[in-house]
C-alpha cells in the first residue's frame, strides 16, 4: 500500500467495465440531428452516426427545439463506467443556416470553452472543439447538406450544461481554456480509467508551457505535493502539469519535446517507486519494495534491527517514521535516486531536474537539485 498524499483516488474497479461515448461523438449526433431538422422538420430520433473506426452508435434525444433558420438537438453523454466528469451532462448542438459561402463554422455556447493560450490544437480565440470532433461534425454537415441539395454554410454551436462549472475539475484553466469545457475524442469512445487519456493532457499541458516559453515546469504526483512545490518555487497554475502517476509519460514527451528546468514533487512512497526505476507510479503497476528499501537504510548505517523491521514493514510511510526516529535521512536518498531516475529517462535532454518529497501534510521532507 502506498502511503499517499492527502486526497481522493478513483480506483478502477476489478469487474469489466463498459465504454461510453467522448463528448465529441455527442455533439456530433446532437449536430446531425439538429440539421435533419433544420432541413425536414424532423428530429432524428434516436440519431445514429459513424465513428472514425466505423463503429455506429445511436443516442436518444433528451431536448429539441426548432426556429427560424435554426435547430438545436441534446443528448445526455454516457460517458459508461469511466469517472469523467461530463458523464451525465446535456450536451447540446444549435445549427444556424449562414449565408452562401460563409461555409461550416463553428462557435462556444455555454459550458463550453475558448482557447486564450497558445500551444495547443486550435488557434488562440476558437471554441475549444479539438480537430477531430471538428472533422466529425463538418462530414456529417457536409453529407447531410449533400443529401438536401443545400450548400453547406452552417454555423455549429455547441454548448454544455453547467459546464463552466464543471470545467474547473478539469485541467482546462490551466490550459488556458476559459469559459468551459473542451469537446474531446478521437475515436468517439471513452475507454474507461483510460491512461492514454491523462498522458494526453500532461502533454497538452507541456505544449501550452512551451509555446508560453515557460522556463520551469512542475510535475507532482498529488495535489499536497504540488501546493507545496508550486508554492516554494512561485510557480503559475500553467506551469503545473497534472502528472500523477504518469512520471513516464511526463519524462518521455520531455525528452522530445523539452523545457529548461523540471521540479517533480511527490509524497515518500510514489516517489520511492521512481527512485527503484518504476516510472508508473499507480498502486495496482508498481510496489514500495521493503529489501530496497532496506538496503538503502543499510547504506546510511541503520542497525540490523532496523533493517529486520523495515522488512516487515506494511507501508512506505512505516518505514519513513521508523528511519526519521532513527535519524535516518531516508528522504534524501529518495529524491536524489529519484531524480537520478528522471534523469536517465530524459537521456540527455537539455532539462535540469530537481525533485522534492513531501509528507502528508506538505512540508518539504528533502530536496535533491
Amino acid at each position: 500500500m502506498d502511503a499517499g498524499e492527502n486526497e481522493i483516488r478513483v480506483e478502477k474497479p476489478a469487474t469489466a467495465l463498459r465504454r461510453g461515448w467522448t463528448t465529441g461523438a455527442c455533439a456530433t449526433a446532437a449536430t446531425k440531428s439538429a440539421l435533419m431538422a433544420l432541413f425536414t422538420g424532423e428530429f432524428a430520433d434516436p440519431v445514429t452516426i459513424t465513428l472514425p473506426k466505423g463503429e455506429q452508435p445511436s443516442f436518444p434525444l433528451a431536448r429539441e427545439k426548432i426556429g427560424d433558420r435554426w435547430a438545436m438537438a441534446g443528448l445526455i453523454k454516457d460517458a459508461g463506467d469511466d469517472p469523467d466528469v461530463t458523464h451525465g451532462a446535456l450536451v447540446m448542438a444549435r445549427v444556424r443556416r449562414l449565408d452562401q459561402g460563409a461555409g461550416i463554422c463553428f462557435k462556444a455556447g455555454d459550458g463550453v470553452g475558448t482557447v486564450t493560450k497558445a500551444g495547443l490544437p486550435i488557434p488562440v480565440g476558437e471554441p475549444a472543439i479539438n480537430p477531430v470532433p471538428r472533422q466529425m461534425m463538418s462530414d456529417v454537415t457536409r453529407e447531410i447538406c449533400l443529401a438536401h441539395g443545400i450548400s453547406p454554410d452552417i454555423e455549429i454551436e455547441i454548448s454544455i450544461e453547467n459546464g463552466a462549472d464543471l470545467a474547473l475539475k478539469t485541467w482546462n484553466p490551466r490550459l488556458g481554456i476559459i469559459g468551459g469545457l473542451s469537446v474531446l475524442g478521437t475515436t468517439g469512445v471513452v475507454h474507461p480509467f483510460s491512461c492514454s487519456a491523462w498522458i494526453h493532457s500532461i502533454h497538452r499541458g507541456i505544449d501550452v508551457a512551451r509555446a508560453e516559453k515557460l522556463p520551469h515546469v512542475l510535475g507532482a504526483t498529488g495535489s499536497t505535493s504540488e501546493k507545496t512545490a508550486q508554492e516554494f518555487y512561485g510557480l503559475p497554475d500553467i506551469a503545473c502539469l497534472d502528472m500523477g502517476d504518469f512520471a513516464g509519460g511526463l519524462l518521455k514527451y520531455l525528452r522530445v519535446h523539452p523545457v529548461p528546468r523540471l521540479t517533480i514533487a511527490g509524497g515518500f512512497a510514489k516517489l520511492t517507486k521512481l527512485a527503484q526505476g518504476a516510472l508508473d507510479l499507480h498502486s495496482g503497476r508498481s510496489q514500495v519494495s521493503m529489501n530496497w528499501l532496506a538496503e538503502r537504510a543499510a547504506e546510511l548505517r541503520a542497525d540490523p534491527q532496523l533493517q529486520n523491521r523495515i522488512l516487515a514493514a506494511n507501508t512506505a510511510l512505516e518505514v519513513l517514521e521508523m528511519t526519521r526516529e532513527a535519524n535516518l535521512d531516508l528522504p534524501m536518498v529518495i529524491a536524489a535516486m529519484a531524480r537520478d531516475t528522471a534523469l536517465e529517462t530524459l537521456r540527455g535532454a537539455p532539462v535540469e531536474v530537481d525533485v522534492m518529497v513531501t509528507d502528508r501534510a506538505g512540508a518539504l521532507l528533502a530536496h535533491a537539485r
